[in-house]
This record gives structure tokens, sequence and C-alpha cells, in this order.
């Protein structure tokens, strides 16, 4: 049994695969995280210029 449990720990060491699914995952979360907090920085200046322009209309 203790074979079996150092052979699988030694394969899952050496597998390379999830790492860069982990790093895919952290990029992917960065960009959301960043991106939202620009539309939450940006939304009322883009809302107030929507609502000029809205305005401006006849």
């Amino acid at each position: 049994m203790r074979d079996l449990i150092e052979y699988t720990v030694g394969r899952f060491i050496k597998d390379e695969r999830g790492v860069t699914l982990v790093e895919y995952g952290i990029a992917l979360t960065l960009a959301v995280t960043f991106g939202a907090a620009a539309l939450v920085a940006l939304g009322g200046e883009i809302g107030g210029a929507t609502t000029a322009a809205g305005n401006a209309m006849p």
C-alpha cells in the first residue's frame, strides 16, 4: 500500500499539466478582477457622458 501511495504522489509531483491549469486560473482571476475594478471606476463617468449625450439629442 505504501508503494502505491509513493508511486501516485511521485507521479503527481512530476506531472506539470495541472500547473498550467492553475496559471490560467490565476490569470483569468486577475483579468476579471481588474476588469471589474475598471468598470466600477469609470462607471460614473460613462453614465454621465451617456446621459449628457441623450439630453443633447432632440
